[in-house]
């Protein structure tokens, strides 16, 4: 027995046997059960803006008459603003220059694993 598991470990049998299919076959399942079956704790990663000059547009569906996009402006962009209003004017201040005159639906923070604001999501009618 312990020559039989010292072989599946190193691998020692030869393409097409009764042995190695036994060992792609356990290598697929774990593969495509694995992620169903344990919870591996990954999630994706948020992508933010690395440059302060850039800004981070998605396409976020569209009414009527107007299309809707998604923008993501770093906290550092903001310049300290505090309040509803300020936040809501300095992101159009950042927005206005790329799109021209759009419309704030509304925005909501996006934090980092510590729990820091590191940028804002925009949601824009233009």
């Amino acid at each position: 027995m312990g020559r039989l598991i010292k072989s599946y470990f190193w691998w020692t049998y030869e393409r097409g046997s009764f042995h190695y299919d036994v060992m792609v076959t356990l290598i697929l399942l774990f593969m495509f059960l694995a992620p169903r079956l344990i919870d591996f704790k990954d999630k994706p990663v948020e992508t933010v803006a690395l440059h302060a000059s850039e800004v981070l547009v998605k396409e976020a569906g569209s009414t009527e008459e107007s299309s809707r996009f998604l923008y993501q402006i770093r906290a550092d962009d903001m310049g300290g603003a505090t309040t509803d209003g300020e936040r809501r004017a300095a992101i159009l201040r950042v927005i206005e220059p790329i799109s021209g005159e759009v419309t704030l639906e509304r925005y909501e923070p996006v934090y980092d694993a510590q729990g820091k604001v590191i940028a804002y999501d925009a949601w824009i009618l233009r």
